[in-house]
């Protein structure tokens, strides 16, 4: 098993060494020793960053991420949740591909007045539908 120490850590992770320290007052990582001031960390430390990057773009918490992750290193992934989590980010998804595709039509456009435009048009109609609905079903 590689050691690492804390600067081959964050050299290879991106994560700061304070951010590192902090994870670690938070219960997500824990070093496996020290090298004289210096904290060491299994391979395994680098997976668990990016598990806790890939959950922190989802919008988790980290509290929420630590409990996942489980106190034994073992995770405990709460599948209806991921669910939800996955049901939001797609709704996000799809009122971001909305305002992208209006964006560019509105960069595009040749019309004098987007606003007489019928493709802006329709596009501001499935906008307002996505937005009284929560964003639960944008059309393209």
């Amino acid at each position: 098993m590689k050691i690492l120490d804390i600067g081959e850590v964050a050299a290879q992770s991106g994560v700061p060494p304070s951010t590192l320290r902090y994870y670690e007052e938070q219960g997500l990582v824990a070093p496996i020793g020290r090298k004289g001031l210096r904290r060491q960390y299994g391979p395994q430390t680098l997976l668990r960053l990016t598990l806790i990057s890939m959950g922190k773009a989802a919008g988790f918490s980290l509290p929420e991420i630590a409990r996942m992750l489980g106190a034994d290193g073992r995770p405990d992934l709460p599948r209806d949740e991921l669910h939800a989590r996955a049901d939001d980010l797609g709704r996000q998804i799809r009122r971001l591909q909305l305002l992208q595709d209006t964006l560019r039509h509105v960069a595009d456009c040749p019309a004098p007045s987007h606003l007489d435009c019928p493709s802006f048009q329709k596009l501001m109609r499935q906008a307002e539908r996505t937005a009284a609905r929560g964003g639960k079903h944008a059309t393209r």
